[in-house]
């Protein structure tokens, strides 16, 4: 990772530059800070992959920076600390805050330069290990050999390598996250951060707020998170427009300000968006506004419904069975060709997402090692009879009311099933984890109250 950006921080000027040339000379970036405060700006604008910390500084010392990130959450990142007179007690200090190392001044080159080295691979190795207990055998690529996802494939394969701003168009269930997340791998910045930004739901001030970031708060904001990435906004026609304003104005300007804040931030970020409305209805309707719209539609990329490429439909319900078996323990059982056939010509209203939840309920509740045409008909029936017959009473509420009430069942059942682990429902929902606490807020769920 010799292309990682490092951030040095140390108030001796001659360390500071020397160190500054050795590491530009090894192939990394590097930024430096002569105090605390210079660190703490620097951090927060530019996230650096690394931090080479000196302990003695004159505003504050570096072993409390460091407590403060610790307790703050902010140490996503190894810190190395530097000292010329430290002590063990002063080395296990730092080490039980979190710091990867300790080295003593005068530094010896090829020690740093290991230390970076086996520091930047730890953090690697974890983000990766993170994503694969979260979600055993993730789905990498759109899986299915048909023409239309072949085709689909190819043209993202040609799309990658470019840094201008994309549009995902498709029914909702399609895979329009696994698409950017596949773009976003498969790009000159797949080794840079990912970031997931749903907004269905928040309110004007809630997006602000996520998207830019408080000039108060310490927390960084999506568009701080995603510096060097890509942020992926799944619902872009949802974005209140004095929001999309502001985004397409940073894009453009590539820098922002936070809420209430001074400070311009250079901006680093490839945007990539994603909506399930008809774009001519959206733009019409000044839902999405027109001027970012034409921003975002440099590159569109249409994901075809799963009744468009039924052909798939076996390769998807193959994986999804190793991937509960695996994940949840659930016993494994096939589909029957008979079975196969049948959900080859259904029509898949839920696109790809209603055949997951199949398999997930089929493996859950069947008892036979096979499962045939027979017991999938209930299990699609009894989905398709109420939505046709709106049997559901939520149906004759307010939008407001009903999607209230419908949020407060569904998070409850989840908190029941996992024991009320906030952590476990933010992954299971995709939410992200203080988003989750606040929308139980808003509810009035007490997570203790809803374990079995």
């Amino acid at each position: 990772m010799t292309n990682a950006h490092l951030l040095i921080v140390d108030d001796e000027p001659d360390i500071c530059s020397l160190l500054e040339e050795i590491l530009e000379d090894e192939g990394f970036s590097v930024s430096t800070a002569a105090n605390a405060n210079e660190a703490r700006k620097i951090r927060q604008e530019q996230r650096p992959d690394l931090v080479l910390l000196d302990i003695w500084m004159p505003d504050m010392d570096g072993i409390s920076l460091l407590k403060e990130w610790q307790e703050r959450g902010l140490l996503d990142i190894p810190v190395i600390m530097m000292s010329g007179h430290g002590t063990v007690e002063t080395a296990v200090e730092a080490t039980r805050l979190g710091a990867y190392d300790f080295i003593e001044k005068p530094i010896a080159l090829q020690k740093l330069l290991l230390t970076i080295q086996r520091a930047l691979e730890m953090s690697n190795l974890k983000q990766e290990n993170t994503g694969l207990k979260q979600n055993l055998l993730p789905l990498l690529e759109p899986l299915g050999r048909s023409k239309a996802i072949s085709d689909l494939r190819e043209q993202v394969k040609r799309m990658v390598h470019h840094d201008t701003p994309m549009l995902i168009v498709g029914e909702s269930g399609t895979g329009r996250a696994l698409f950017a997340q596949y773009i976003h791998n498969h790009s000159n910045r797949h080794d840079k951060p990912f970031i997931n930004l749903r907004v269905a739901g928040m309110s004007a001030e809630n997006q602000m707020a996520e998207l830019f970031g408080l000039e108060r708060s310490h927390e960084p904001s999506r568009l701080e998170q995603a510096q060097g990435g890509t942020l992926f906004v799944k619902d872009i026609a949802d974005i209140a427009n004095n929001v999309q304003a502001r985004l397409l104005s940073s894009f453009e300007n590539k820098a922002f300000l936070r809420e209430d804040g001074s400070q311009t931030i250079p901006l680093n970020v490839r945007i990539i968006a994603a909506t399930a409305h008809d774009l001519d209805h959206v733009v019409s309707a000044g839902r999405l506004r027109e001027d970012l719209y034409y921003h975002l539609n440099i590159v569109p990329l249409r994901i075809p419904p799963l009744r468009e490429r039924c052909e798939d439909v076996p390769e998807l319900l193959d994986f999804y069975i190793n991937l509960f078996v695996a994940r949840e323990n659930l016993p494994y059982r096939r589909f029957t060709v008979a079975a196969q056939n049948r959900l080859r010509n259904y029509h898949w209203p839920g696109n790809v997402r209603e055949l997951k939840n199949l398999v997930q309920r089929l493996l859950i509740l069947g008892k036979n090692t096979e499962i045939g045409p027979e017991e999938i008909e209930p299990a699609l029936n009894t989905q398709q009879r109420a939505v046709s017959k709106g049997s559901l009473p939520i149906f004759d509420l307010p939008l407001r009311e009903a999607r209230e009430q419908f949020e407060r069942a569904y998070l409850e059942h989840q908190l029941q099933n996992l024991g009320g682990n906030v952590s476990k429902v933010a992954h299971r929902v995709g939410l992200e984890r203080t988003h989750l606490y606040r929308k139980l807020r808003a509810l009035d769920i007490d997570p203790k109250q809803t374990k079995k």
